[in-house]
């Protein structure tokens, strides 16, 4: 019944007559209540009543009003003002309406709306809507005061009826009679009435009274009732929402408002969940822009949405509950009342936000105010999805903005994610397109952090909506996939396949969308390719065949692709027939005991006929039917089939490669070859005639004669039995036989040991001699046999017997001996593509095959190892050196040929490649192959002594085999452990897939790989000290030299390889993102536990801080045996590393510090004797310096260290000799360190904090000290380009030059605004030494103009820009000191590097005026042509503060300060 306001039209035409109007006070003294006039029966009420036009019903039906309201009420007022007994006459006319409401019945008539008479008469002249009879009443303010006395002295009467007949609440119409009234006579009194009523009063009164409070009183009284209502919110919860209804329709101060909100923020967490939303709404909208963040903040706090919602578990228990009971609660489930008011409430919050920017602006600061996991509320990724949903545009880009950051820092995780999803799906669903939004974005971004996050969204939003969003969800994958973006294809294909092996039925009816993918297959790699195949023909093939309506789209697919000539489709058939393959011929889960698990007949031929078709496409090509085998091969490997499907390819595998490539030993081998045909490498004891061998020179031949003769046609054996098939078809067989006899190889051992029909291995030198086929063939020939062995490595290494053993490690020796024969034999065969080894990339067109490196490069050592791309990047970012590259080889060539007799010289200075261009030719070894690396280790000392049979006792790894593993495991790390964006493809640019070679690897997640990494750390750390203790005796029998005569320089350059290989498989290690994941805690503790275990035993019940701790010092104890530079920069990053995975990297900083500085006060000699020197020697260096320089505790002093100590003591030494102190800088080093010193000392400048006004004076001394040393460090390297004036120093000197500059002007400047009164000296004398660097970077402009150097002149402009802003800076400061006087302006002269006056813009005549004086006008302009030139090099107006003339700065000064 709450109405508003509705008058009639008439006016008060006619003016009632101004009777003051006392208020009349109910004494004592009142008529009885059954007064009536004297002449009838009839009270004075009624009587008025009847005759001012308003017929009183006595029979329950409503009053009826012949007249307009505002006349009946003028005809009221007349008749009691004309009557003899005004004014007594009023107090009448109360007592007669109080003696006709004390019936209910009238009571509530007179409350109701007047009816209009319909008896005779003219109808319009009443209008239709008329007022209660009390209502109209009310507004004659002569009775006013005196009915309201009344009506609130009959409240109470019905106070505790709920509601009266016909469901009207008696209480609700009498306070709806006093809204809107058009004057109060007295609103104070009404007011204090009210709030009386309101303490006694029900709840629901209450309610009633307090909502309709705005609606009574007048503007004056809202301050007072505000503060009423304000402490009755504290006393009573219940009031809560009426309370502030009330409060947000007041017009209030802001002071009070303030107050209000403070005592409704305190009482929030106490809130009833209903009431919620109406809280939230008032304190929103009761905010200003000054104190939004600070009640946003607050709100945030304070607002706990995870109490609003049931836990999962107790939701679930209820509703059992519910169920239980026979009948039925008829209420809504607690669960569906909790998510209406969390969507009310953010409701409110998203209406706050669209309509105040500064709410939205202020719920960004506090959500990115958060600095803790923890601290993170569902709250906050509710309001980002709000935020995004608004249409601003600000607080969309904002809002992504702080969760990607958020995301990126690890605050927001994936647990709040399905905290949210999980217990508010209902609210989530309404910002489901904001969700998508943001999940697309972060799918695509280029920060690996923040792809995984994306997927979550992705993966919640398809388990928690409902169908509409399942099919958004994989359409918006689907265009992921589609896009070709290496990063975003994978996550977008991991997530499909996610979401099939989860949620299959769910999926099926999008198996259409999924499928669409097929045309966009040319973008996707062999990888990609399987994940999308395996999908698919999981939906289509799978156990419930939800998705068998695309069965014949695959079908036809395949067919398609596999009778295709284009190579790269053919592949894809196959990878795509395999997966179905699997799909299909997958075992099956027994439902129940009785029932048959396995395979219908039906879909057993299915997959034989599927298989025969494949094998049957792909025997034309040799590549083909090799990635078939491997493809097979990888499925047996990584599923489970059924054991039928099973049976049938193992038996069909075995029985061909006994046909293709295994042949009986006879005395003699026949057939005519390119090179002489001989046994080679036998393991077997027992050279009996009844042996094996596989047939490689022969089958080799062969296909060269089947290339040389182009055969149309052929037998199918010849086609097949390529030496390309060789290799895979060995795998599938291993897998196979695994598969069958879980994990023993018994069957097929013998390969092991077999011995391979080759050629004798001494062709290899006189290679020169054979013609370009032959050596190709030869190549040829080593790259099948080393795929062989490292086929066979992989097949037996987890064998446990020693024999196997041995067997294992002899064919790792025999792979690094036949790598040295073709790096020998590489060089002579320029344009030679070595056969394919990785069938599932790209042919070879994007891999450059650099073979050769000069001649003088040296052989790399003893048995060679095969040389890798150099690493990434280590997680500093360093480039990091790669061990046995060519500037160390280039240095120990010499030593090499000291080391070597005569007769080798000529052999060695043969030409030799490097294998790292050729890494996509070698077979890729398993993870498990790392495991022969739990070996020990074989040194000199063991061969001498225990040498005694041709079988060892003891497995040992010899040193080229450990670099050979150590450099493959560093390659795998690299690429798995790594973050991602490395791997993805540069825009427009042939994709050079790095992947090729890792196609085992990918298949396992970097999880696995770090846990496998993590298994080998005891091993790793075993060689690591074999390594340090090797230089160790070697350092003692040389007595502390490194070069000296019982040095072996082959095995020391083995060794320090390894050494550095395991440091920098250490960092990749512990580099690896994947540790500050929450769940991979353990993880980290259990790899920190290996290497504390090494100092310490018990490391199982120590914190994270302590295991770092122990880690740290153990790791330290090597620094004593580092054989080079870039070894010692590797430990030194490791140690970086692993001191910041505790919480307190900042403890370690000291020490890596002076662990970077004794490396750097180190002289480096090569085994040969020769100092360590070149690029690569450079750029350690230089990553060394800056590790430094990052680590010392105080930057400035540093720099100054170097800048006084070092490079003096270069300038003193004479040319090759290097400074004392620190051995590292030389002539050739200078730039290295003149450049990182430049860097640190502009990082170091822009880390001073700005000078503010509110600095006390301790403060500002202290910054002005620090800008002393930096002014002065700056000035000590900008005065070095004098003596080392090369072009690349130059270029150093302006780019940082410039910057510094920007930093003084920006921080530096405001500073000396405060401070240059009360330090006036210091100021001074530090922009006296800052003019004269200022004065040295002029000079150099006008150096770099005569020279016309692009690469100088490039940062000239910028410089001269920054110069000038400099000197007005200067003038300004002094201008806000009152000091201008102090200051005036000459023209600089351009003057060259060594000061002499570059006279291009003046004629030679004019005199020669002094550096710092006003230079004459110019007098001989140059011609035309030269006048760009001259603009160029117009003299810059250098500020020369004449800073010496104290006395009328102090005057000014003290002048001031009075």
């Amino acid at each position: 019944m709450m109405r508003k306001k509705r008058r009639s039209a008439v006016e008060k035409v006619e003016g009632t007559s101004t009777v003051t109007k006392a208020k009349k006070s109910r004494s004592s003294d009142r008529q009885p209540k059954g007064a009536v006039s004297k002449e009838t029966n009839e009270s004075v009420f009624d009587v008025f009543v009847r005759e001012a036009g308003v017929s009183l019903k006595r029979d329950g039906t409503s009053n009826e009003i012949a007249v307009d309201q505002v006349v009946f009420q003028r005809r009221i007022q007349q008749q009691l003002q004309k009557s003899p007994r005004y004014p007594g006459i009023m107090q009448e006319f109360i007592t007669g309406l109080e003696v006709y409401i004390e019936d209910p019945d009238r009571f509530r008539n007179c409350l109701l709306p007047c009816v209009p008479q319909s008896a005779e008469g003219d109808p319009s002249s009443v209008s239709s809507f008329q007022e209660s009879l009390l209502r109209v009443l009310l507004g004659s303010e002569m009775l006013q005061t005196l009915i309201i006395n009344t009506l609130l002295e009959k409240l109470p009467e019905y106070m505790l009826d709920s509601t009266g007949d016909g469901g009207l609440s008696i209480p609700r119409m009498i306070i709806n009679q006093f809204k809107w009234l058009d004057r109060v006579v007295d609103s104070k009194e009404l007011a204090v009435k009210l709030m009386e009523l309101v303490s006694v009063a029900p709840v629901e009164v209450q309610r009633d009274i307090i909502t309709s409070l705005p609606e009574i009183l007048e503007d004056s009284q809202h301050n007072d009732i505000a503060k009423e209502l304000n402490s009755l919110l504290q006393e009573n919860t219940q009031l809560t929402v009426p309370i502030l209804d009330a409060l947000s329709s007041f017009s209030l101060s802001s002071s009070l408002l303030t107050e209000v909100r403070g005592a409704v923020m305190a009482t929030l967490a106490a809130v009833q969940l209903e009431d919620l939303p109406v809280v939230v709404k008032f304190i929103l909208h009761s905010v200003s822009a000054s104190d939004a963040c600070e009640v946003v903040s607050n709100l945030r706090k304070k607002l706990d949405l995870e109490q609003c919602v049931l836990p999962p578990a107790l939701q679930a228990s209820q509703s059992r509950m519910r169920s239980k009971g026979a009948a039925v609660s008829a209420s809504t489930p607690a669960a569906a009342i909790s998510q209406d008011s969390v969507t009310l409430t953010l409701d409110c919050i998203k209406s706050a936000v669209r309509f105040q920017k500064t709410i939205s602006e202020a719920w960004l600061k506090a959500i990115e105010s958060v600095d803790e996991a923890e601290d993170h509320k569902v709250i906050d990724l509710l309001v980002l999805f709000i935020l995004h949903a608004t249409n601003a545009n600000h607080s969309r880009r904002g809002a992504e903005r702080v969760l990607k950051l958020k995301v990126r820092n690890g605050f927001i995780q994936e647990a709040l994610l399905q905290k949210t999803f999980r217990d508010y799906a209902q609210v989530m669903r309404g910002y489901f397109s904001s969700i998508l939004a943001v999940a697309q974005s972060l799918l695509r971004s280029p920060d690996p952090c923040m792809v995984p996050f994306g997927g979550h969204m992705y993966r919640h939003s398809f388990t928690a909506f409902d169908s509409y969003c399942h099919q958004e969800v994989v359409g918006s994958l689907v265009t992921h996939v589609c896009s070709g973006v290496g990063g975003e294809v994978d996550v977008a294909l991991e997530l499909l396949c996610g979401l099939v092996s989860e949620k299959p039925s769910e999926m099926a009816p999008y198996a259409v969308f999924v499928k669409g993918i097929l045309d966009y297959m040319d973008n996707l790699t062999p990888q990609q390719i399987r994940r999308l195949f395996h999908l698919l023909s999981r939906l289509a093939f799978g156990q419930q065949q939800q998705g068998s309506h695309i069965q014949d789209d695959m079908h036809i697919v395949i067919r398609k692709q596999l009778s295709s000539t284009v190579p790269k489709y053919k592949r894809i058939g196959i990878i795509g027939a395999v997966m179905i393959v699997g799909s299909m011929g997958a075992c099956r889960p027994k439902v129940k005991e009785s029932q048959n698990a396995s395979l219908s007949q039906e879909t057993v031929r299915q997959v034989t006929a599927l298989l025969e078709l494949v094998k049957s496409s792909s025997e034309s090509s040799p590549e083909a039917a090799a990635l078939y085998y491997d493809e097979l091969a990888n499925l047996i490997w990584s599923s489970t089939l059924d054991p039928q499907v099973q049976e049938m390819i193992g038996r069909s595998v075995l029985d061909d490669f006994q046909d293709d490539f295994v042949v009986d030993l006879g005395p003699d081998i026949t057939g005519s070859f390119p090179f002489p045909a001989r046994v080679m490498y036998n393991l077997e004891e027992e050279e009996s005639q009844g042996g094996i061998a596989i047939n490689l020179l022969p089958l080799t031949s062969k296909e060269l004669q089947n290339k040389g003769e182009q055969l149309t046609q052929s037998k199918k054996s010849h086609k097949r039995a390529s030496p390309l098939c060789l290799s895979p078809f060995f795998r599938l067989l291993r897998l196979c036989e695994e598969k069958q006899h879980q994990g023993d190889l018994e069957e097929i051992d013998a390969l092991l040991g077999c011995p391979l029909i080759l050629t004798d291995m001494d062709v290899v030198e006189k290679v020169e001699s054979l013609s370009k086929a032959e050596r190709e063939f030869l190549c040829s020939l080593l790259f099948h046999t080393i795929n062989w062995f490292r086929e066979v490595v992989n097949a037996f290494c987890k064998q446990k017997e020693t024999e196997m053993k041995m067997k294992v490690m002899t064919r790792l020796q025999n792979i690094t001996y036949l790598q040295t024969l073709l790096e020998r034999a590489l060089p002579g065969t320029p344009g030679y593509v070595p056969p394919l080894a990785n069938f599932d990339g790209e042919s070879t067109e994007g891999i450059a095959l650099t073979s050769t490196v000069p001649a003088h490069k040296a052989k790399k050592d003893g048995k060679g190892k095969k040389r890798k791309a150099p690493g990434k990047n280590s997680s500093e970012g360093s480039s990091q050196p790669e061990e046995g590259t060519e500037a160390e080889e280039t240095q120990q060539m010499s030593a090499v040929l000291k080391e070597q007799p005569e007769k080798e010289k000529e052999k060695e200075f043969r030409a030799v490649a490097s294998l790292t261009a050729y890494r996509p030719f070698f077979r890729e070894l398993d993870m498990e192959v790392l495991s022969v690396l739990q070996c020990g280790l074989l040194s000199r000392s063991l061969l001498d002594t225990e040498l005694h049979t041709k079988v060892h006792e003891e497995v040992l790894l010899g040193g080229a085999e450990l670099v050979f593993l150590l450099e493959d495991m560093l390659h795998k790390l690299e690429f798995s452990l790594t973050a991602a964006p490395a791997k993805r493809a540069p825009f427009l640019k042939a994709r050079a897939d790095k992947s090729v070679g890792f196609s085992h690897l990918q298949q396992r997640s970097s999880k696995d790989i770090a846990s496998c990494c993590i298994q080998l750390l005891p091993a790793l750390c075993t060689h690591l000290e074999n390594c340090h203790n090797h230089f160790q005796t070697m350092l003692s029998k040389n007595n502390g030299v490194v070069d000296g005569p019982a040095t072996d320089v082959q095995e020391h350059q083995l060794m320090s390889s390894g050494y550095q290989l395991l440091l920098q498989v250490l960092n990749t290690t512990f580099s690896w993102s994947g540790f500050s994941q929450p769940g991979q805690r353990s993880l980290l503790k259990k790899a920190l536990g290996v290497l504390a275990g090494r100092l310490k035993e018990g490391g199982a019940e120590l914190t994270l801080e302590q295991l770092v701790k122990h880690s740290f010092e153990y790791l330290l104890n090597f620094r004593s045996t580092m054989p080079n530079l870039s070894t010692a920069l590797c430990l030194s990053q490791l140690l970086s590393t692993v001191s910041e995975k505790g919480g307190n990297s900042a403890a370690y900083r000291e020490q890596t510090a002076s662990l970077a500085r004794r490396f750097l006060g180190q002289v480096w000699v090569t085994a040969s004797g020769e100092r360590e020197r070149g690029s690569k020697f450079n750029e350690t260096l230089h990553t060394l310096l800056s590790i430094y320089l990052e680590h010392a505790d105080d930057v400035l002093k540093a720099v100054e260290e170097i800048t006084g100590e070092g490079i003096t003591e270069l300038l003193d030494a004479s040319k090759d000799e290097s400074s004392a102190s620190w051995p590292t800088l030389s002539r050739q080093t200078f730039l290295v360190f003149y450049k990182v010193l430049m860097a640190e000392l502009e990082k170091a400048a822009r880390k001073i904090p700005a000078g503010k006004m509110s600095d006390n004076t301790e403060a500002q001394s202290e910054k002005l000290l620090t800008w002393n040393l930096a002014v002065r460090d700056f000035h000590l390297m900008v005065n070095l380009v004098k003596v080392f004036d090369s072009r690349p120093v130059l270029i150093v000197c302006l780019k940082y030059g410039r910057l510094f500059l920007e930093s003084f002007l920006k921080l530096g400047m405001p500073l000396l605004d405060y401070s240059f009164k009360r330090h006036k000296e210091d100021v001074q004398s530090l922009l006296k030494t800052f003019q004269l660097s200022t004065r040295q970077l002029h000079h150099m402009c006008g150096h770099s103009k005569i020279h016309q150097d692009t690469s100088l002149t490039n940062h000239v402009p910028a410089l001269k820009k920054s110069l000038e802003l400099f000197v007005y800076r200067v003038k300004a400061m002094l201008a806000l000191n009152n000091c201008q006087e102090a200051f005036w302006i000459g023209n600089l002269k351009n003057r060259n590097l060594k000061g002499e006056e570059i006279l291009s813009q003046r004629s030679q005549g004019s005199d020669d005026d002094d550096d710092d004086g006003e230079e004459e006008g110019n007098q001989g302009l140059p011609p035309p042509q030269e006048q760009s030139d001259d603009e160029a090099q117009e003299s810059e107006s250098e500020g020369i503060k004449k800073i010496n003339r104290v006395e009328d700065m102090d005057q000014d000064v003290t002048d001031d300060s009075d």
